[in-house]
């Protein structure tokens, strides 16, 4: 029998995110997804690497592959309008759950054991790796609109950066502090900057 589930899943490159501000350039759900996969990698190997945890980054990284997929079927759905209601926010959290069980329902029942810790029930201990790289991905949005001079993201920053703070977690500040300041640089700039890494 037919299976509609990868299909599906290439359609979030349709999806566009932050759709309730002006954006020099437009984002899909599908490009936020490796970026944040990208950001969760990092973390969990500066964890490791850095800080001498053992942090297991495949686990975090498949999960963070995943993590947007129920928007396939329910949009992004904007934070303002996601998070200023506990009601609302309950009910898009449901709606998204059923999205995603739809999900894996539409895979090949052999392989739907393995894909429902990703996409229905994940490890909160593990998510968290993902939630911290999904705030990042999105303080990084900001701070590259505004390089461009885009001012509709300067309170989504201080907001986003708030969110990032409240984590407590030290490797987002490694990250912010060795790998943050090239996302306000042009390409001449980090170009230099890497060759002076070399020297």
């Amino acid at each position: 029998m037919e299976s509609p589930f990868t299909a599906y899943l290439y359609r979030l490159r349709y999806i566009d995110r932050w759709s309730l501000m002006w954006n020099t350039r437009k984002e899909s759900v599908a490009e936020h997804s490796f970026h944040v996969a990208a950001l969760a990698h990092l973390l969990c190997t500066i964890a490791n690497d850095v800080f001498g945890r053992q942090v297991p980054t495949d686990k975090v990284v498949s999960l963070a592959l995943f993590h947007d997929v129920a928007e396939v079927f329910v949009g992004d759905i904007p934070q303002p309008v996601k998070h200023n209601n506990e009601k609302l926010r309950n009910q898009f959290h449901d709606m998204e759950r059923e999205a995603s069980e739809r999900l894996l329902q539409s895979a090949p029942k052999p392989l739907r054991a393995a894909y429902r810790p990703l996409l229905v029930e994940p490890d909160p201990e593990l998510y968290r790796w993902v939630k911290a790289a999904d705030l990042l991905d999105a303080y990084l949005k900001c701070v590259t609109e505004l390089a461009a001079g885009n001012r509709e993201f300067t309170v989504a920053k201080q907001q986003v950066r708030a969110n990032l703070d409240k984590l407590g977690m030290p490797e987002i500040g490694y990250f912010l502090e060795h790998m943050g300041p090239p996302f306000e640089q042009t390409l001449d700039e980090m170009s230099r900057l890497a060759a002076e890494a070399d020297d």
